[in-house]
């Protein structure tokens, strides 16, 4: 069992590193003119079978439905997504991608790799190759969570 000081040291690397990949993302984010928070909530709508509903979108994205309309607003005013009426419910408002908003999320994933490269950059394929089996087998570790 590790030393709790050794187990401490690489809580706060881990913590260190996803704060640098978080300002490495922002940069590269900024040139599309989308936040963070907008990027989660593109690539959520881009994951569903079919246009999520406001209230889904909060539920999946953990946050208040009030930031979820914030960020459709942003959205939509950047003709990433439209607000469409529920076939089924006119009171239902759901979301959907446009052709703009498809565009923007190669373009995320663009920036979210070269935002990684930045960060992996010193280290060698093999390297990487270690790193990402060990980051494998911690996402997926069936221990406490938090």
């Amino acid at each position: 069992m590790p030393e709790p000081e050794t187990s401490g040291l690489l809580a706060e690397q881990l913590l260190r590193l996803t704060r640098k990949l978080h300002r490495a993302q922002k940069l590269h984010l900024e040139p599309l003119g989308i936040t963070p928070a907008q990027s989660r909530l593109l690539r959520t709508v881009a994951h569903t079978d079919e246009p999520p509903r406001m209230a889904d979108l909060a539920q999946r994205l953990e946050v208040v439905p009030r930031a979820v309309t914030t960020l459709v607003d942003a959205l939509e005013a950047h003709g990433s997504v439209r607000r469409v009426p529920d076939p089924t419910n006119r009171r239902v408002v759901r979301v959907e991608l446009t052709d703009t908003g498809r565009s923007t999320l190669r373009a995320l994933h663009d920036a979210r790799r070269a935002a990684a490269e930045d960060i992996l950059a010193p280290l060698s394929p093999e390297q990487r190759e270690v790193l990402g089996g060990l980051l494998d087998t911690l996402s997926t570790a069936h221990g406490r969570h938090c």
